[in-house]
């Protein structure tokens, strides 16, 4: 039996009906090729930034589950027009709902998580000869909940129903050709990767590179699924490979992701025990659903414990109202910093290598660029920067980091 091949479409590469015209072609190619072919699509476009700001017309905090319902429009259009596109080509083809592959989540309303995957109308569809064409970014709850997997979550349906599905490779399309070492809207040309770890790949999904989301690295690890990130428009040249390199490459930088806008917060618990203690913010943001990056906790000068939240404006749709809200709340035992971003370098065994750590703080202290804070792992070192100046110091990164690497 021919094996599965699944691609995945972004929402650039359907933007118009020549565009997808475009993508059915190339689904065709493929599976004349010799593979039984599953399509994962996101909305067309610019979709789902409409749809959340016709929702935002209304309040400025929408009912998270209505939100679900709302954006989930995006892509079973994008799944019905492409599958209709295939059709009219000749192509036997059908699309599929995320409930109707099969795509099982927990009910945590627009930042869903994928519990299970039960494939068997999606593999009936393969049996039958079907191109399959599924709408991504979404499932249903065991509630019977219409959930979302949180922005980029088409990803995540596309790895994760590769590994489901026993397939070897799952092509990601979009408008660039690969995963760069910068984010080309900060950095001119940037320095295409070849190949990367998985590790490193989630690493840069989680500091703000647009190409792959996080939670799709996570599938892909179960059943050493390869990711070949390509161009649509340029589908025959060499993207990035995505597989298990752990404990094949020395310690390096391979990219720097840059996040516009984060929110950080300081929690702070006085000797007293005041209103604003770590484990009451923490409640407070799971009760709110917020997603938060980063947390660290640590003793004050004092016997008290002060928390630290990082939270990504982009995966939180309602967080003006929360900010609000929180200070309201807990008044002056809680600081919020609205003014960063987030910088990260990012790369195999980068704290084994203490210079890395010491070469970001000289060189941020050289240019005048101060930090509002360092947290490391042992794959990445970021760092909040004033928004302002987030741009330079990615460039000052990049010639220090990378430029002087590429060959």
């Amino acid at each position: 039996m021919n094996p599965v091949l699944v691609m995945k479409f972004g929402g650039s590469s359907l933007a118009d009906p020549a565009k997808i015209g475009a993508v059915a072609d190339l689904v065709i190619r493929r599976r004349d090729a010799g593979r039984r072919v599953v399509v994962v699509v996101s909305a067309m476009g610019k979709t789902t930034d409409g749809l959340i700001e016709q929702s935002r017309s209304f309040t400025t905090e929408p009912d998270l589950r209505e939100m679900d319902m709302l954006l989930t429009a995006g892509e079973r259009i994008s799944s019905a027009l492409v599958a209709i596109a295939l059709n009219a080509r000749g192509a036997k083809a059908v699309s599929l709902t995320g409930s109707q592959a099969g795509i099982i989540t927990d009910d945590n309303h627009t930042n869903a998580r994928i519990v299970e995957i039960r494939p068997y109308r999606v593999q009936k569809a393969l049996d039958e000869g079907n191109i399959v064409v599924i709408g991504g970014f979404q499932g249903v709850s065991f509630t019977k909940e219409v959930t979302t997997l949180g922005r980029g979550g088409s990803d995540t349906s596309a790895v994760a129903l590769a590994s489901a599905l026993d397939a070897p490779e799952c092509e990601i399309y979009s408008d660039v050709t690969g995963v760069f070492a910068a984010d080309p809207r900060v950095i001119k040309e940037p320095a295409k990767i070849a190949a990367l770890g998985y590790q490193e790949m989630q690493e840069l999904a989680e500091a703000g590179a647009k190409v792959l989301h996080p939670k799709a690295v996570e599938f892909a690890k179960i059943k050493g699924t390869v990711i070949n990130c390509k161009n649509t428009f340029a589908p025959e040249a060499e993207g990035t490979l995505i597989a298990n390199l752990e404990g094949r490459v020395k310690p390096r930088v391979v990219g720097i992701a840059t996040e516009e806008k984060v929110v950080l917060v300081h929690a702070y618990e006085d000797n007293a025990g005041s209103l604003a203690t770590v484990e009451s913010v923490v409640a407070f943001a799971e009760s709110r659903n917020l997603r938060v990056k980063q947390i660290a906790f640590h003793r004050g000068r004092g016997q008290g414990m002060v928390g630290s939240f990082i939270i990504p404006e982009k995966e939180n749709y309602h967080l003006a109202p929360l900010l609000r809200e929180m200070k309201d709340r807990f008044g002056d035992a809680l600081d919020i910093h609205e003014q960063f971003g987030a910088l990260s370098l990012v790369g195999a065994g980068i704290t084994e290598r203490h210079d890395y750590l010491e070469q970001s703080i000289r060189l941020l202290k050289q240019h005048g660029i101060a930090a509002g804070s360092f947290h490391t792992t042992s794959f990445r070192i970021s760092m909040l920067i004033e928004r302002g100046r987030l741009a330079e110091a990615a460039r000052l990164f990049y010639d220090r980091f990378i430029a002087p690497n590429i060959l």
